[in-house]
């Protein structure tokens, strides 16, 4: 399957279009040890064919030894788990967000650009004097997934092109 992976970034914090609240929708931080990282993970990527999703209970635990140092925060609504977001803070004061979504029960009810927006702040809060904070998307991923990276005032720099 064709596919196509989209770089976007934030070089200064008030490149941020922060979409208007959502009342009850809220980011925590999560412990990594929890079971809702992998759970959160695998119902958010499986639709979208996410290698994640297929992971057997040894290859998640070998996947989170190699990332020791990823902060895992909780998006919920209503009380509810309603998505992740996961970081890797970078050299060069750089922080990735390397997982964010939602689960299916949550996708279409108007709560991802608040999430992302969320999501955002929390990623230029996670180190002194972050320069960049940036993330890739698929083609393959939500269609709104990039339009909405796009509103919230990320910028593409990078695109690659391949086969899935």
């Amino acid at each position: 399957m064709r596919e196509i992976v989209t770089y976007l970034e934030m070089t200064v914090r008030d490149q941020l279009t922060p979409a208007d609240p959502v009342p009850g929708l809220t980011l925590e931080p999560l412990d990594r040890d929890s079971p809702l990282v992998v759970a959160l993970q695998v119902r958010i990527g499986a639709p979208y064919g996410w290698k994640c999703a297929s992971r057997t209970r040894e290859e998640w635990t070998a996947w989170q030894a190699q990332h020791p140092d990823r902060l895992f925060w909780l998006l919920s609504f209503e009380g509810e788990p309603a998505g992740l977001a996961a970081y890797d803070l970078h050299p060069g004061n750089e922080v990735e967000i390397e997982t964010f979504g939602l689960v299916p029960e949550f996708v279409s009810r108007r709560l991802g650009g608040y999430a992302l927006t969320l999501a955002l702040r929390k990623a230029w809060d996670l180190a002194p004097a972050v320069e960049r904070v940036w993330l890739h998307t698929s083609s393959l991923d939500h269609p709104n997934a990039l339009p909405n990276y796009q509103r919230r005032g990320l910028r593409p720099f990078k695109t690659e092109e391949g086969e899935r």
